[in-house]
């Protein structure tokens, strides 16, 4: 039985609703081809193994997982309370499920978390070297971690110190990170306190994650989700509190990112809460997220950063390639200072010996059906580049209260191009706020505004809109 066709908006361009088709029917299938791990009924314990309750429990939990591998897939079970360990190499067919009042905690100790360096060299090795975590796959098969227990990286600055950075984290170990594999679940289990990033899923395919808690706030650099070059993938019902980027698209991994669907989840960083960038060395393509509810903490636990994100929704293209067809729909956004924020930029990050890509492309994205409260008062901005606009953004039935600037105004002629700056929505926060508390626009072709409404709580001095450079725009009432 074919969906019903999405009903055209009168005033919207036709390529919205040709959008929601294709989307809403990709959303599906993805719904029925990704079912979770399959797999047979063996299950061992590292009890079997020798492990006795005492000491690190690395060894006996790595030779079960050999052991359920190499007889054709099943389980391993911790369901005898807590169980301190190094890193976990994961193998084909084999489900990590950690019971219900048990947990897998992290040594203390770096020397007991080896570096995996992936076989395919990559940007995320040569510009990062992220090599370390506390379980690893990589070219696997029908994986699994699961459980209603808790995997605890204890990855504090007393265990594992480092500074904030936007390359490398030496000594601060990933939890999970799954490179180059073909079927992924990740469900129920609960997730805390990594080192450095909670989850980095690297060129997979037929990916899911479901119904996971994350608690990432007690390091730098704690991202919550980090989806890397990835197709066929679903995130649902999962709730992430992270001290960095909540739910984070990349590029690293060289690989195109197409063909997914994030729904139903509760997103809360103190840096971004759905994130694309900045690494965008490959395409990204076919994203729906809808019925999500994003933006800031409340409270930050680790006092290392701030509970409000930079922003609720960032769209960075900065190292060429091509980000298209996003719909992001049914989105609350709370405690964000930029609720929507996107970026066109010539970084060109790439490998040493690749050659520097021409300047991406940012067209075709939606973002509609917003509520949200206690946002801003930086506010939202789409800052493209003078050789390549934004291309077609809808922005629908946006409604969003946002705090008033107290910030001395300043106008787009006061902001340079500001190339070579970190590409993220605090990039202005040297200069002000954005010039404008409702929008501010440069180098955008093709923004269709409709029921956009923001709400200042309080007087803001600035206007409404501020148009600089390079926009053509259409705003309906």
């Amino acid at each position: 039985m074919e969906n019903k066709a999405y009903a055209p908006v009168k005033g919207l361009p036709a390529w919205h609703a040709q959008l929601h088709d294709e989307l809403n029917g990709m959303a599906d299938a993805l719904t029925a081809k990704l079912t979770g791990w399959q797999g047979a009924e063996l299950v061992i314990r590292p009890e079997e193994k020798g492990w006795r309750g005492e000491g690190k429990a690395t060894e006996a939990i790595q030779q079960a997982v050999d052991e359920v591998s190499a007889q054709g897939g099943g389980t391993v079970l911790l369901d005898g309370g807590d169980y301190v360990t190094g890193s976990v190499v994961l193998r084909d067919n084999v489900r990590l499920m950690v019971a219900k009042g048990s947990r897998m905690l992290a040594s203390t100790d770096i020397a007991d978390f080896p570096e995996h360096i992936c076989r395919r060299v990559t940007v995320q090795d040569t510009h990062m070297g992220m090599n370390q975590s506390l379980i690893f796959a990589e070219d696997c098969c029908n994986i699994s971690i699961c459980g209603e227990g808790e995997i605890d990286g204890r990855g504090t600055q007393d265990n594992f110190h480092g500074d904030e950075t936007q390359h490398g984290t030496p000594g601060r170990p990933f939890l999970i990170r799954i490179v180059d594999c073909k079927g992924v679940h990740v469900k129920d289990v609960t997730l805390r306190n990594a080192a450095c990033w909670m989850e980095n899923y690297f060129n997979c395919d037929e990916v899911l994650i479901e119904n996971i808690t994350v608690r990432n706030q007690s390091n730098y650099n704690n991202d919550g989700i980090d989806i890397d070059g990835c197709r066929d993938v679903i995130i649902r019902g999962c709730d992430v509190l992270s001290g960095d980027d909540a739910l984070c698209f990349k590029a690293a991994s060289e690989m195109p990112t197409e063909r997914v669907l994030v729904e139903n989840c509760s997103l809360y960083s103190a840096c971004n809460a759905v994130k694309v960038g900045t690494d965008t060395q490959a395409d990204f393509r076919k994203v729906l997220v809808r019925n999500c509810r994003i933006g800031g903490l409340e409270e930050d636990p680790s006092g290392l950063k701030h509970p409000c994100s930079d922003s609720g929704i960032s769209l960075e293209m900065v190292d060429g390639a091509v980000l298209e067809d996003f719909l992001l729909t049914g989105i609350d956004i709370r405690r964000a200072w930029s609720p929507i924020f996107m970026r066109m930029e010539d970084r060109g990050r790439v490998r040493p010996d690749a050659p520097r890509p021409p300047m991406g492309t940012l067209r075709r994205v939606v973002i509609e059906h917003v509520t949200g409260c206690e946002n801003g008062p930086r506010g939202s901005y789409l800052f493209g580049a003078p050789e390549r606009s934004i291309q077609d953004v809808i922005l629908y039935d946006v409604c969003v209260e946002q705090l008033a600037s107290v910030k001395p105004v300043i106008t787009d002629a006061d902001i340079g191009e500001l190339k070579g700056v970190y590409p993220d929505a605090h990039m202005i926060d040297d200069l002000g706020d954005a010039p404008a508390w409702g929008l501010w626009l440069r180098y955008v072709d093709g923004l269709t505004l409709m029921d956009y409404r923001v709400k200042p709580v309080g007087e803001d001095p600035r206007p409404e809109y501020e148009f600089g450079a390079g926009v053509r725009v259409s705003v309906i009432r």
